[in-house]
């Protein structure tokens, strides 16, 4: 066996032992205060690429949900203004009814006409507020209701607008509609019930699109939790495993150093031989 005080082999490997030892010992301690086994591309390039790329997906997704929440919402606006529309028309029948008997006496008859009147107006007024987010599907002319549904914005869902106002095609009286006359009265009965019939079309077309809305949100939702369990599978760390790691590691340092000291203690038995 060699003495040299220049150079001690000994100390040098449990220098390596030890460092190597730290090392480990850093990552599980950031493993287990992240909760992350892969936290960065040095740790494993490929998997965290893919991980990457999958949070990209669910950021996508999260936009995606947005898109369909304002969706939801302006056609919850535009449903609550038909729903609304169509209340005002089976009224509006009523007084239209009551204003066609040949038999009643000019005061009624003006009395059912100013009801009759203001209900009509007040089609008008719904249609006109039934906005959200600066998207009117109801009014003449009425924006459209689009929800993008994927990730790449590449794929929409498409609404169509229902002109429910008095000047469309739906909605056949006119802004100008009375019954103030017997003869008036008929006509507005048969304009009403046309009026009912598409609008409860126009009802049915959102509905529907309503329905198809709701669906592809919880396709979404579910989809944004599997991409989030696979990037779990794929960084997330076992913290039980760690834990029992992080102890073997604590327990390892120490003899580590212990080895260092007694190592570095050995260049001292040089002394002896000049004793």
């Amino acid at each position: 066996m060699a003495f040299s005080v220049n150079t001690n082999a000994g100390a040098l490997v449990a220098l390596q032992n030890l460092n190597k030892t730290t090392s480990q010992l850093n990552r599980v301690q950031g493993a287990i205060n992240t909760g992350l086994k892969i936290g960065s591309a040095k740790d494993n390039s490929a998997v965290f690429a893919i991980a990457q790329k999958l949070r990209a997906d669910v950021s996508g997704l999260n936009a995606v949900k947005s898109s369909i929440d304002r969706s939801t919402s302006t056609l919850d606006v535009a449903l609550a203004a038909g729903e609304a529309v169509s209340d005002l028309l089976i009224q509006m029948k009523e007084k239209a009814v009551a204003a066609a008997d040949s038999g009643l006496d000019a005061t009624s008859r003006t009395a059912l006409n100013d009801e009759f009147v203001q209900l009509r107006d007040q089609i008008t007024t719904i249609v006109d507020n039934a906005e959200f987010n600066g998207i009117n599907a109801v009014k003449n002319g009425g924006n459209a209701i689009v929800a993008i549904v994927s990730d790449d914005a590449t794929k929409t869902i498409t609404i169509g607008a229902q002109d429910l106002s008095l000047t469309g095609t739906n909605v056949t009286l006119a802004t100008t509609s009375t019954v103030s006359t017997q003869t008036l009265a008929a006509a507005a009965v048969t304009a009403i019930d046309a009026s009912i019939t598409n609008v409860n079309t126009s009802l049915s077309k959102l509905g529907a699109g309503s329905r198809r809305l709701s669906l592809q949100k919880e396709f979404v939702g579910k989809l944004s939790d599997v991409i989030e369990v696979g990037i779990g599978n794929l960084v997330d760390a076992d913290l039980a495993k760690e834990s029992a790691n992080l102890q073997s590691l604590q327990v390892k340092q120490q003899l580590g150093l212990q080895a260092l000291s007694i190592a570095n203690q050995a260049p001292s038995t040089v002394l002896g031989l000049f004793r």
